[in-house]
């Protein structure tokens, strides 16, 4: 399935692929197109489940990959850097273990590489639940209170442009819960990191428990990965958006 794409920068620029984390959208990287990586072509993709792009299920990773493959196919790219941020850092993972042909580099921003079991069904669990906001200030209150390292100007932004209003008059982030679910139990399972041969970049949150220094140090002996760590948690773009930003460019910039 190809699908919804955001797409930002010169059409003949060097290609970037994003992908987004759970319950988020391609959208997520309008800033950092706009601001940060004018000189490139950037593609987001909605995850299927997400945004724009259909919802029905299979959720699971070879499910996921074959979109991306459609979708890389379908804009006429044969090789990118790809960009992934939580969930979609993983799927980066995924894709250049499977698709080694089509991975120029990967760049992982505070990647959910590997969420144990328990950890991985109590998050699942917390989704059955719907979460809604009356008020688009109620949503960015909720959001800031959960993410107190975040930039308020760019949650602001996060928050109006992608929030949808419902028909009952609230609003809501713009994904199929069961997608969301089953992709926690996509994340429980063992990663590719022996199948992943190419250069790559890992940013991490300091005080992120997403990507813990354990897993950054098994993605450095393994992949060898160039590792940098930032204020901040999980979601480094809204904590942390110019140092992730410098990270990114500086290792785009590097010969390989």
């Amino acid at each position: 399935m190809t699908l919804h794409v955001h797409s930002w920068g010169p059409a003949a620029a060097t290609r970037l692929f994003c992908l987004h984390g759970i319950t988020a959208s391609g959208g997520r990287f309008e800033r950092l197109a706009t601001r940060r990586l004018q000189a490139f072509r950037v593609h987001a993709p909605d995850l299927r489940g997400h945004g724009r792009s259909p919802p029905e299920p299979p959720w699971d990773f070879d499910r996921h990959v074959a979109d991306l493959i459609e979708t890389l196919d379908a804009h006429g790219v044969e090789r990118a850097s790809i960009v992934g941020h939580s969930f979609g850092g993983r799927l980066a993972l995924e894709l250049a273990a499977r698709h080694p042909e089509r991975a120029e580099t990967l760049m992982l921003l505070d990647p959910a590489v590997w969420v144990p079991p328990h950890i991985a069904l109590a998050r699942a669990e917390e989704h059955h639940a719907e979460r809604s906001f009356p008020t688009l200030d109620a949503a960015i209150d909720y959001r800031l209170t959960h993410n107190p390292h975040a930039s308020h100007e760019i949650v602001y932004q996060d928050t109006h442009a992608h929030l949808r209003l419902g028909d009952d008059g609230r609003y809501r982030q713009p994904f199929t819960r069961a997608a969301v679910i089953a992709a926690y139990g996509e994340m429980a399972k063992p990663p590719p990191l022996e199948r992943v041969h190419v250069r790559s970049l890992l940013v991490r949150g300091l005080e992120s428990e997403v990507t813990p220094e354990a897993v950054a140090d098994a993605c450095r002996d393994s992949l060898g990965s160039v590792v940098t760590v930032v204020r901040g948690g999980h979601n480094v773009l809204w904590d942390a958006f110019d140092e992730t930003a410098d990270a990114i460019l500086d290792f785009l910039s590097q010969d390989p």
